[in-house]
């Protein structure tokens, strides 16, 4: 049994949690462990010697009450709908309402794209989310000689404020919410998006919607940045004053997590790096002298909905712990609006397989399962190489009626509130996160040194990797 004593695999009465405490395992599973399962090992070994999570994290092999024992339920799990939210925002969540549920979509012309948007929509789709072109995403025209074999390839083409009107034509805003991924441009686009809504005669205090406007993520992991940190900053908290005077029902921002984890984070860095960005767009807000109970309730996120299912409730759960611990204690909010985390979630599209593509649909319903967001968007392996067939497009279900008869666990406030595993893996995640320091790294100090080298690109690229391996070195400092 020499297997049986590495932490995380099962291990015996005794041993020392990886929280530092030692855990008490009852008198009966004492026994059990004796009577039934060092016999069974003895005779047939388990089939590998460590089990963990997609992020490595170990999985035990049992969970009972002594691996929750210190958890102190009011304070750290609580109900849904009031603090910590650890189990939801909402008190009934998807009893009460389903998810708002989008296909990220656009290609082509904006004509192409407004007749994709005007098909989802009459399917059922409940919200729009845009994916623009590259050029689009980097400030370009599409006449533009560095925009040429990139026009319209990843997403749809938006080089005018007529392209946006094209884009939304026939489609009243005032009635649809619309999700933009859009980052360094993201000021222009949203003007030229509330302009349309404007004209259209919608009032920009009803309308409402998500700019993800997210820069620090792009410096970290997505890399489509224009501008330096700081102006980058700057535009990112004029959004933010924009939004608090004119654009109430709007969302200013979403914090992503999500190309974090594309890019081969695990869980528990994706959650740590996303918060610290989000504490670092309130600091700035702060500085800037705005109200986080004014701005606060308008800042949204954005998480990877991966394969492994209780890590990934763990992360979500933690992660509204965490968001609400953080917004009172650290900056004072008043708001439970500002505690309350909200965020999208996204099925993870490094999961998924091109050469299998039934495969993809299947795990994308597990991760449905397993959503805990106020959004929810798809990653289909099928959709993006075959647009242009109807047969194909035609496949796509009306969604909520759809997913709502297969997903019969929306039918319950909450599938797995109070299980035992479940309250130990979101425990163990929130101790990590904090644990990782990511509350106490300078993030903005580091973007400085980049931002001093911006003229030598060589010199830049070598200081944005540096920036990564600076937070992950310090993360592990401060864990050990």
């Amino acid at each position: 049994m020499t297997e049986d004593k590495k932490p995380g695999r099962g291990e015996p009465a005794g041993t020392a949690l990886e929280s530092g405490e030692p855990r008490k395992p009852s008198a009966r599973e004492q026994e059990w462990e004796s009577r039934v399962l060092k016999p069974t090992i003895e005779k047939s070994p388990e089939r590998q010697a460590e089990f963990t999570t997609v992020s490595g994290h170990p999985i035990h092999r049992l969970y009972t009450p002594a691996d929750v024992a210190d958890v102190d339920f009011d304070r750290e799990v609580g109900y849904p709908g009031e603090p910590p939210y650890t189990r939801g925002i909402h008190s009934t969540m998807y009893r009460g309402r389903l998810w708002t549920m989008r296909q990220f979509a656009g290609f082509g012309t904006p004509e192409d794209t407004n007749q994709r948007f005007r098909y989802l929509l009459e399917q059922g789709q409940t919200g729009l989310s845009v994916a623009f072109d590259l050029p689009t995403l980097m400030g370009y025209d599409s006449d533009h000689p560095l925009s040429e074999g990139e026009v319209g390839k990843c997403g749809v083409a938006i080089s005018s404020l007529a392209d946006m009107e094209t884009l939304f034509d026939k489609i009243p805003l005032s009635d649809v919410t619309t999700s933009m991924t859009i980052n360094s441009p993201a000021a222009v686009i949203w003007a030229m998006y509330l302009a349309v809504a404007e004209k259209q005669g919608a009032s920009w205090e009803k309308i409402s919607g998500t700019i993800q406007n997210d820069i620090l993520k792009e410096y970290i992991a997505q890399k489509e940045y224009i501008y330096p940190p700081a102006p980058s900053m700057r535009l990112v908290i004029d959004t933010f004053e924009f939004g608090v005077r004119h654009t109430p029902r709007f969302n200013v921002i979403s914090i992503s997590g999500y190309h974090i984890r594309e890019a081969g984070s695990t869980a528990i860095q994706e959650l740590a790096f996303t918060l610290r960005d989000g504490m670092e767009y309130v600091e700035w807000a702060l500085r800037r002298g705005l109200d986080i109970d004014e701005f606060g309730p308008r800042l949204s996120f954005f998480f990877n909905s991966h394969n492994d299912f209780f890590e990934e409730i763990a992360k979500f759960r933690a992660a509204r712990r965490i968001w609400n611990q953080v917004t009172r204690e650290r900056y004072g909010a008043k708001s439970p609006r500002t505690w309350a985390l909200r965020f999208h979630t996204q099925t993870a599209g490094c999961s998924l397989t091109a050469q299998q593509p039934s495969t993809p649909t299947l795990s994308d319903a597990v991760k449905a399962a397993h959503n805990e967001g106020q959004e929810f968007g798809e990653s289909v392996a099928r959709d993006a190489p075959a647009l242009w067939l109807e047969a194909v497009l035609a496949r796509r279900p009306r969604m909520p009626s759809d997913l709502e008869a297969r997903l019969r666990a929306v039918r319950v406030r909450n599938v797995f509130v109070g299980g035992i595993a479940t309250e130990y893996c979101v425990l163990e995640t929130v101790r990590e996160a904090l644990a990782r320091g990511f509350g106490t790294v300078v993030l903005v100090d580091a973007i400085r040194a980049i931002e001093a080298d911006l003229g030598d690109g060589q010199r830049a690229e070598a200081n944005m990797v540096s920036l990564g391996a600076t937070l992950v070195r310090q993360q592990s400092a401060s864990a050990e």
